[in-house]
């Protein structure tokens, strides 16, 4: 499956869900745009542990910068005006 077709529906299925759930006032929709970064088999393990430990991490780096910050590790060249809103 393409990225961008496994984003489009769960973007599609999430908001759904969110918004008949009612979890947030007035209409949930997604931004548009999405970040993917893939990663070797071989790093599995990291990934797995960057995963179970992304709430700690979050207590100390706020998501935009960790973001940021992988755009920098993946060496893409981004302009600060088109990154999504952070909240």
């Amino acid at each position: 499956m393409a990225v961008s077709d496994l984003v489009r529906v769960v973007k599609s299925n999430s908001s759904k869900g969110i918004n008949e759930m009612g979890f947030v006032k007035g209409k949930f929709r997604w931004q548009e745009g999405y970040g993917a970064f893939t990663y070797a088999r071989s790093e599995r393990d990291v990934v797995i542990q960057y995963i179970m430990n992304q709430e700690k991490q979050h207590q100390k780096n706020s998501f935009r910068e960790e973001y940021v910050d992988m755009l920098n590790d993946f060496e893409v060249i981004y302009d600060e005006k088109y990154l999504f809103e952070f909240y």
